[in-house]
């Protein structure tokens, strides 16, 4: 497999729903394709999928707090977005969705959606009719037109037991837009052109 992604910098958000089980794909796949990849959970993503697990595939520390003892609270939620190409959150619940749109920032992952300095990927996925409620549509509507890309949901069988739209996208679809986003555009983390511009 070539690793197209060598040299940029994911975050991938993980949020409490049941597709957090599929991101673990995705955190896969990621690497695979090159990217250095720095997982961050909330609390209640840890409830369906263990942070080992991310740490595993990632080869690296997972994030989840903003005041941990191994994690300086004063500058790491700004240096994990300094060197980040993208934020990817997969899955992208309600709450997550409102608190950005909103710019709320009361754990680590919502702090790092409010001092990013990189594009934003969000794939929603929750129950069709909390993603049909009008405050959903509106932040939706909010987070687009502040440039934030937003892939899904998708129609089929939801959780709940009910078929609806709320399904999170599938890794893979997720995966081919990540990689249309990144090789767009000049990583962060490629050293500079050495003799400079206009020199040959």
């Amino acid at each position: 497999m070539k690793k197209i992604l060598t040299s940029y910098e994911v975050i991938l958000g993980v949020t409490g729903g049941i597709a957090a089980y599929k991101s673990a794909h995705l955190c896969s796949r990621l690497v695979q394709y090159g990217a250095g990849v720095s997982v961050v959970m909330t609390t209640h993503a840890e409830q369906f999928v263990g942070r080992v697990t991310f740490s595993t595939l990632s080869g690296r520390e997972v994030y989840h707090d903003l005041f941990n003892s191994e994690q300086v609270y004063s500058t790491e939620h700004i240096s994990l977005t300094d060197r980040a190409d993208l934020i990817v959150v997969a899955p992208a619940t309600a709450n997550i969705i409102a608190k950005t749109a909103q710019g709320i920032c009361d754990d680590l992952l919502s702090t790092l959606l409010c001092s990013a300095d990189s594009d934003v990927l969000m794939a929603p996925a929750m129950n069709h009719r909390m993603w049909n409620n009008p405050a959903t549509q509106q932040n939706i509507e909010t987070l687009c037109q502040r440039g934030c890309r937003i892939i899904g949901p998708v129609s089929g069988h939801l959780a709940c037991g009910q078929e609806g739209i709320g399904r999170m996208c599938e890794p893979e679809e997720i995966l081919q837009k990540i990689i249309d986003l990144l090789t767009s555009k000049r990583s962060k983390n490629d050293p500079p052109n050495p003799a400079g511009p206009g020199t040959k």
